[in-house]
């Protein structure tokens, strides 16, 4: 089909018609795509469109988010989430679905980590792999995002990771890959950030050497939403698709290219081919009809199997029927089940935890709002609360992070819940110690409020059913299997990015390396709250009979109590022999295991390319080296049940660099400029100009020149802060402000063009006489320029169809 293009029409399919379609050649055969939003449920907009989840979309089923999924460590229920948002996706006509999104959640603190599975590549990749499986076998393509090294949301446009290669490719790459080599999503979603200095879309280490010629991908990359840079240098590393639309401000540079030489044909001709197969692949697929019942089962049944039962003492839960039951809490009512952001699901219907609980065969015998949500003081609720629990057999009590806590485009600032609602488990204790908290938040929270309860059920953000999955488990209707896919620290102050994230500057520097989530705290013996994978239950389990084979481990498992019931087994690894520095003990297996009360199986976990290899930056290869390995089964990265030694056969160990010893030991809070740049393999960076760039974020006008510009950038964060007083997120506004001046030329369906953004960054630094008048006329160029090319694609389409 490209053959039947002429090269302004292969420019112009490379950028998008509009926020959600890719542009239409009929008369070559290509129709236009639609792409919507769908990490945890359909987002097809109906009206204006938008990426940020303001306007009204489809009803849709939300389904928990990823970061609750994740907690379920079950791929069988990972793909049968992604077979539902296949075939809801399909039935709106929806071509490229928008997920998952499978970030290594490098701190707490990122405001988007309830869309991200895990801190562990190996746990992300498999899970992500089994929801593109599900998507696509309904004929939908998914796109896994955002690819790669996305850690954070502030400046999250016009930021910089800098990071060492092998922590890149161990880290930030695998769970990617995993999912490639799996799954063979027909789409990848490239990452707002630069990576060493190359934005994410136009980063040929990333999308050529490694995403296709490594890993074997031959699908289509497109950008995230405003996230192109430069198209040609876009084209040439591996990126296609640029959306939304930027109108035709694209195709001028694209044609300039090819007439001097920069840009090949045969680049171009590669970059169209990928999105005419995706086109002719999605055309060849089917779904099964939506039953939208039976899909609110499913997300009920997916919360079920992903709360995490966190304590338990005297075993208060479950609730036998007839239990009277206090319900204090405005998350009871108003229930927080889905994050904010371009993910924004309109849910076929919801249920509240207050109408579960009546439904059940509990008795509710009082309701307390209790606090205002916003954590604002108002004692006359506290004290309301307090009255209803008097006479309650057990106080529920539903606590959580609010809408503004955790978003897209905006990091959090601490992981604590409100004051007023912990100090209200402090009042409630002194009625009754039978406290019971049902805790919604889609990241991790400070818990040194965990002894003053009963039980704590972690339900993360269960979805539009998430309140009835909550119930089942409260009552023992279904028994709690949920185990974290995250660490949760003592306290902010001790993880490894403490202090360092999210980066207020142009460059977020890993400086921690490998040691991320349990890599940090295993290796550098720090005590942590929960650890990775933990979780409890109504049964308990034993395990025994360890058999350590070339091939894998095989142990039994039983389950020793007198209720039905899952365990996640967990396969670790550790080195014994010296060698190359590494974490303690890294995951490299998993399964979720069920068992009738008094059964057991046989369990064997495989060992694969991923179990003992590590990445030789010298080599530039995958390596394995020699040596013994402790072979780990657990059900958690602390509660190690039993180990085997295996001795692996390779290359021979190396010598750790003496430069990097602070990393052998996991010291990697206060790394030095000289040891992080002895881990990089280069000298940093030097700072940057003191004028702001087209890749500044807007949110860097405080510092400019022109009066005008400090005076909107006071105006926007003052709009941000009343939104958040609110409760309420403006997300319209977050975008803007960590959105770099190149994307108004994005975002504007061509109204603005790369000339024009020059102009306003000239106008912002100072230079309003000269940078208006000289705005003025690119206005004009741009205007001629466009209708021109539009006349350019009428011509070429008459005469095709003159053929």
């Amino acid at each position: 089909m490209t053959a039947n293009l002429t090269p302004v029409e292969k420019a112009a399919l490379l950028s998008g018609e509009n926020i959600w379609q890719s542009r239409a050649f009929p008369h070559a055969g290509i129709r236009s795509l639609f792409l919507a939003d769908g990490p945890h449920g359909v987002r097809k907009q109906t009206g204006s469109g938008d990426h940020l989840g303001i306007a009204a979309s489809q009803p849709a089923t939300c389904f928990p988010t990823a970061a609750t999924v994740a907690n379920s460590w079950d791929t069988r229920l990972a793909q049968e989430v992604g077979e539902a948002l296949g075939a809801e996706a399909a039935s709106q006509e929806v071509d490229v679905l928008l997920g998952p999104g499978l970030n290594i959640k490098r701190s707490p603190l990122c405001g988007r980590n309830f869309e991200y599975f895990s801190e562990d590549p190996y746990l992300a990749g498999h899970l992500a792999a089994a929801y593109v499986r599900g998507i696509q076998s309904q004929g939908v393509a998914a796109s896994p995002k955002h690819f790669a090294a996305n850690s954070q949301e502030l400046r999250r446009m016009a930021s910089d990771s800098v990071v060492d290669e092998r922590t890149l490719r161990e880290i930030y790459l695998t769970a990617f890959e995993i999912l490639v080599r799996e799954a063979s999503p027909r789409v990848i979603m490239s990452a707002y950030n630069k990576i060493n200095g190359e934005y994410a879309h136009e980063n040929a280490h990333l999308l050529t050497e490694i995403l296709r010629d490594e890993w074997g991908f031959d699908g289509a990359v497109i950008t995230d939403w405003g996230g192109g840079n430069n198209p040609v240098a876009a084209i040439k590393a591996g990126g296609g698709l640029e959306m939304p639309s930027p109108g035709l401000a694209s195709v001028p540079a694209i044609m300039d290219a090819l007439a001097s030489g920069e840009l090949s044909e045969a680049d171009l001709d590669a970059r169209v081919d990928e999105l005419v197969r995706l086109v002719e692949w999605v055309d060849g697929g089917k779904a099964r009809p939506v039953d939208v019942d039976a899909h609110h089962e499913l997300a009920r049944r997916v919360a079920q199997e992903s709360a995490v039962l966190l304590r338990n003492e005297g075993d208060i839960l479950p609730l036998a029927p007839g239990t009277r039951v206090a319900v204090i809490g405005d998350f009871a009512h108003t229930p927080r089940y889905q994050g904010a952001g371009s993910s924004l699901v309109n849910a076929t219907k919801v249920v509240s935890g207050l109408e579960a609980l009546r439904a059940s065969d509990l008795d509710v015998v009082s309701y307390a709002q209790g606090f205002e949500r916003d954590g604002s003081a108002n004692d006359a609720l506290a004290l309301a609360a307090v009255d209803a629990a008097i006479g309650a057999d057990v106080v529920l009590l539903y606590l959580g992070l609010d809408e503004v806590a955790e978003s897209e485009g905006k990091d959090r600032s601490h992981l604590a819940l409100h004051p007023a609602h912990v100090e209200l488990l402090s009042k409630l204790r002194h009625v009754t110690d039978k406290i019971v908290v049902v805790l919604s938040a889609g990241s991790v929270v400070e818990m040194p409020w965990l002894e003053q309860t009963a039980a704590v059920l972690h339900g993360y953000l269960g979805g539009q059913a998430g309140a009835q999955g909550m119930v089942d488990l409260l009552t023992g209707a279904a028994n709690p299997s949920g185990r974290l896919a995250e660490t949760y620290p003592l306290s902010l102050a001790t993880s490894p990015t403490a202090g360092a994230f999210p980066s207020p500057v142009g460059s977020a520097e890993y400086r921690e390396g490998l040691f991320v989530g349990y890599r940090y705290f295993a290796t550098a013996g720090v005590d942590v709250r929960f650890p990775l994978g933990f979780g409890l239950g109504y049964t308990t389990f034993d395990f025994d009979d360890l058999s350590v084979t070339a091939s894998g481990a095989s142990f039994s498992v039983k389950n020793t109590g007198e209720r039905e019931g899952a365990e996640v087994a967990q396969l670790y690894v550790r080195r014994l022999t010296d060698g190359v520095i590494r974490p303690a003990i890294e995951l490299k297996g998993f399964t979720k295991v069920h068992l009738a009360a008094g059964e057991s199986a046989r369990v064997t976990l495989a060992f694969d390319e991923y179990t003992f290899r590590h990445f030789d930056t010298d080599a530039d290869a995958w390596v394995v080296e020699e040596g013994d390995y402790e072979i780990i089964v657990a059900t958690s990265s602390s509660h190690h049940r039993l180990t085997g030694t295996h001795h692996v056969e390779g290359v021979a160990a190396r010598t750790p660099d003496p430069a990097l010893a602070a990393y052998a030991t996991a010291d990697v809070m206060a790394v030095s400029d000289e040891q992080f740049a002895a881990l990089l393999g280069r000298p940093l960076a030097a700072a940057q100009s003191a004028d702001l760039g087209i890749n500044d974020p807007l949110r860097a006008m405080h510092t400019a020149s022109s009066p005008l510009a400090r005076f909107a950038a006071k105006v926007l964060r003052s709009l941000i802060d009343r939104s958040e007083r609110k409760g309420k997120p403006d997300l319209n506004l977050y975008f803007l402000y960590n959105m770099p001046f190149r994307a108004i030329g994005k975002m504007t369906n061509g109204m603005v063009s790369p000339e024009m953004v020059d102009q306003i960054v000239r106008i912002v630094n100072g230079h309003f006489f000269r940078g208006t008048g000289a705005l003025v006329g690119a206005f004009f160029r741009n205007l001629s320029t466009s209708r021109r090319l539009r006349r350019e694609l009428e011509a070429a389409a008459a005469a095709a169809a003159a053929k």
